[in-house]
């Protein structure tokens, strides 16, 4: 489960619940909870990080939908062998993109009960269960969404962890090494790891899902340089 919903409340749960309900054998796994409300353009960079490594068949239930009830169509999206169940709001553009081998179907099964608000629930839950259990019904091919204008990566920070480090959409590549970011008016210089520099200084690095990520050596990233989500970075 990837979503935007906050570990407090009864969404995580009743989705959880419908999963267990359907697909009782297979191992379910809170991934995120607490990815950048309402922000699918954030969230999308931070699910293909996230998932790279994951082994073919696992079924992601993707939920960061700011446009529920609307026109928007409910999807699934098979990319390298690995199952997206989610909206089609760009959510998924960034795993299809950097995936080698896509197919897209559009979700035409409908439950009997479909609320206006609770699609994660109601509609992407039964779906991702179906797909564990080898179900493939109520799906119609699609060519998909066009991902000519999507960006492969964006420079700005995306998620704040708990620590107040902050990753950014940026993909490492060894081309970066030795550049300095830019960042609210300071310059924050590489390192390998937190160690590598004193305590309460700076730095950038390739974090654990190949993102570049800003950090403090013992301190808050996040409150050094007063981030947020959205905030722009530049090399």
């Amino acid at each position: 489960m990837f979503t935007d919903f906050g570990s407090e409340g009864p969404y995580l749960g009743q989705m959880e619940a419908v999963l267990r309900i359907n697909a009782p054998s297979e191992p379910v796994i809170n991934l995120l909870s607490n990815a950048p409300v309402e922000n699918v353009l954030s969230s999308a960079h931070l699910l293909a990080a996230l998932s790279q490594n994951f082994p073919a068949d696992t079924v992601f239930l993707t939920v960061v939908d700011p446009g529920v009830g609307g026109e928007r169509q409910p999807i699934v999206l098979r990319a390298d062998g690995r199952w997206f169940v989610g909206p089609d709001n760009g959510l998924l553009n960034s795993v299809a993109l950097h995936a080698d081998v896509v197919h897209w179907w559009i979700i035409e099964w409908r439950p009997e009960k479909l609320s206006c608000s609770f699609h994660g629930r109601d509609l992407f839950a039964p779906v991702a269960a179906r797909i564990s259990q080898k179900d493939y019904s109520g799906l119609s091919l699609w060519d998909g969404p066009d991902l000519s204008g999507w960006p492969a990566d964006i420079a700005s920070i995306i998620y704040i962890d708990h620590y107040g480090n902050a990753l950014t959409g940026w993909r490492y590549n060894k081309e970066l090494d030795g550049q300095i970011i830019h960042l609210n008016g300071q310059v924050i210089h590489q390192a390998e790891t937190f160690c590598d520099v004193p305590e309460g200084e700076p730095f950038w690095y390739e974090n654990s899902c190949g993102l570049v990520e800003i950090a403090v050596n013992k301190g808050r990233a996040s409150e050094l340089f007063n981030l947020k989500v959205g905030v722009g970075v530049r090399f």
